[in-house]
């Protein structure tokens, strides 16, 4: 019979995506009050969907990526996706935008491995966590670079991302190699 192994922390992670530099810091210290301090945010991005959400968000969409210093455990990623969903209800009903949604907040994980996100959105390539949410392996890392699939959102092709997350492996691999928690095969 198998037994269970050592499942390795993670980088947990936040695409936070407005039109509004306000929203953007409301929503970076929401985070960091909840999941701790900071340890990488990405420079400021265009955020480009196809106009997918325009109609909710308006247009001039920026993208910011915000990796914590906690390691967390990846068992957690659709709790973190239920949050961040009531963060952008909270501050949709909080704030003076005309747009029905101002703020996104997409959650994730970064593993020495891949990049996970989480959505509400099932499709092929998608596996059912709980409550409502999917999970996403949105990037791989293979041959020393990160590596994108079919389903790959444009704004996770970037290497605008793929220097986050090596940023983000590192620092997990750093700490791996420091505690001994690689796990054994």
């Amino acid at each position: 019979m198998a037994k269970p192994r050592l499942i390795e922390p993670v980088v947990r992670f936040c695409a936070v995506i407005s039109r509004h530099a306000e929203a953007r810091h409301w929503a970076r210290q929401r985070l960091c009050e909840h999941w701790g301090a900071a340890a990488e945010v990405s420079s400021p991005a265009p955020f480009t969907a196809g106009g997918f959400y325009a109609a909710e968000m308006g247009e001039g969409l920026t993208k910011i990526l915000v990796a914590f210093d906690d390691f967390a455990d990846p068992a957690g990623l659709a709790d973190w996706k239920r949050l961040t969903n009531a963060w952008e209800r909270e501050y949709a009903q909080s704030s003076d935008h005309a747009e029905t949604r101002p703020l996104n907040l997409d959650p994730g994980y970064i593993t020495q491995a891949k990049l996970v996100l989480a959505t509400i959105k099932d499709r092929d390539h998608r596996l059912y966590l709980h409550d409502g949410i999917f999970a996403e392996v949105t990037l791989n890392y293979m041959g020393g670079r990160w590596i994108h699939h079919r389903w790959t959102y444009p704004d996770f092709r970037t290497p605008h991302v793929a220097e986050f997350a090596m940023t983000c492996r590192e620092r997990l691999r750093t700490h791996l190699l420091s505690t001994g928690g690689f796990r054994r095969v």
